[in-house]
């Protein structure tokens, strides 16, 4: 039970930005399988891991001991500019629904990319600056990423490619600009600027894209220039570890109040903001001190985790990346053109799939009218335009209270609201005319995207 009357904004003070990440795998009972290179079909090495990544941003990745990763000041620094984010108590919302829960929202929407990206962005860029590397390559979806990563490297120095779905760009041109202004490069992909792209043409003609595509035709850049590496916004652990910072944020200012959330609901596109915001909260329940329920939410028409396959699987659709362990649609999978294009990933990060596996987080799928309806409901009481993927979190958390009060129970909510909406007209224009439709694929269509799982002794008898 809170202890102290609890505001609307809980903020933190510049100091209490916390000086370390928080890594959740210090505390996992089994650690998830190892990144595999393909040729080999042997568990990836630093070495080969350096050839791709940033090499602080690898030992980050194979670090499994750990709890507590220094945040350098020169990314603390960066931080300044727009940590610490508020946490909000939702107390229009929780009127309107007319509900017994108390929900709160950790809000990563203040800065201009308008997500939490940047959190990770700017340490990878730093890192790559302190390498020495004179430009980074990336993929995005629905351009938060990107937007984030041009900010980062204009403000390191660094120069930046930017592979976007081809269907985001076409939606989101604006948001394609401000990623230009920060002085990145934007191809909309697939293009026939990279083998891998044109691959995907051949194989593909008139698709709109897919993240898979995009990391392809990014990782080749990387490989195939000087100078380069590839930095990824999600799915991989160091990135997973970066966004940590919401729940060590959201963690302090709960504890502040002596609010303790039964609940916790994130959005899963790749995992990295999900997977932040219930790190140390996790921890915690690993180490048996909380019973927490936490939700992941994905959209119905990718469902990786709630319809796909725990199995070895390439990260990228032109399968050049290394295989990782994860809930998976099959690296062939092409989702629908929605608009939640932050969450059109065909694979689930390696950390909250074997979260997920081991019994200890639930994952859960929406409709695309149904995350709209809430996305409207909250922006209309809370004074937020939400982003489409934070709105699959919104969604759930609504339909959790209203069972609070179906139930008579007062439980506390705890939801991460990673971005803000407003370069998503097009798809709000699209739910306000009511010519807005899901897809839900059937079995036939997920079965498509199954048979490009890889084939390899890891898999036997999973597929």
């Amino acid at each position: 039970m809170a202890t102290k009357q609890i505001p609307y904004k809980i903020y933190l003070s510049e100091e209490e930005i916390p000086r370390y990440w928080y890594n959740v795998k210090a505390h996992m009972k089994n650690e998830h399988p190892p990144f595999l290179n393909p040729a080999t079909m042997k568990p990836c090495t630093k070495e080969e891991l350096c050839q791709v990544f940033c090499e602080e941003c690898v030992d980050q990745e194979l670090n499994e001991k750990d709890e507590k990763i220094e945040i350098p000041e020169g990314i603390r620094d960066f931080y300044k500019m727009f940590r610490p984010s508020p946490l909000i108590r939702a107390y229009y919302l929780e009127k309107l629904l007319d509900t017994p829960a108390e929900i709160y929202y950790k809000f990563e929407g203040n800065n201009t990319s308008g997500s939490h990206k940047l959190n990770s962005a700017a340490a990878q860029a730093y890192y790559a600056k302190k390498q020495g590397l004179k430009s980074i390559t990336t993929e995005t979806g629905a351009g938060q990423w990107g937007t984030a990563l041009a900010m980062a490297s204009a403000f390191y120095g660094l120069h930046l490619d930017v592979y976007m779905v081809k269907v985001s760009a076409e939606q989101k041109p604006h948001r394609k600009e401000v990623i230009r202004t920060y002085g990145a490069n934007v191809i909309p992909s697939p293009s026939d600027t990279t083998e891998a792209g044109r691959k995907i043409l051949r194989e593909f003609p008139g698709t709109g894209g897919s993240l898979g595509c995009a990391i392809s035709e990014a990782v080749e850049k990387a490989v195939t220039s000087d100078s380069c590496r590839y930095v990824l916004g999600s799915v991989l652990d160091h990135v997973l570890l970066h966004q940590s910072i919401i729940g060590m944020e959201s963690k302090i200012a709960m504890d502040k109040y002596g609010v303790k959330p039964d609940i916790i609901i994130g959005c899963m596109g790749g995992g990295s903001n999900f997977g932040g915001l219930i790190a140390p909260f996790m921890g915690d329940k690993l180490d048996g001190k909380n019973d927490i329920d936490f939700i992941g939410v994905e959209p119905a028409s990718c469902p990786s985790v709630t319809r796909g396959k725990y199995v070895y699987d390439f990260c990228d659709s032109a399968k050049i990346t290394p295989l990782a362990k994860m809930y998976t649609l099959g690296c062939g999978f092409m989702p629908s053109a929605s608009h939640a294009g932050g969450l059109r990933y065909h694979g689930m990060s390696p950390v909250v799939s074997q979260l997920c596996h081991d019994g200890y987080l639930r994952a859960v799928s929406a409709e695309q009218t149904k995350v709209f309806d809430a996305a409207v409901m909250f922006a209309k009481c809370e004074g937020i335009l939400p982003a489409p993927e934070s709105s699959h979190a919104i969604r759930v958390a609504i339909d959790e209270a209203l069972k609070c009060k179906a139930e008579g129970k007062k439980k506390t909510i705890l939801f991460g609201l990673t971005g803000t909406g407003y370069f998503d007209m097009a798809a709000y224009k699209q739910y306000n005319d009511g010519t807005m439709s899901d897809y839900i694929p059937t079995d036939a269509d997920l079965q498509k995207g199954f048979e490009s799982i890889p084939k390899c002794p890891a898999n036997e008898g999973l597929i």
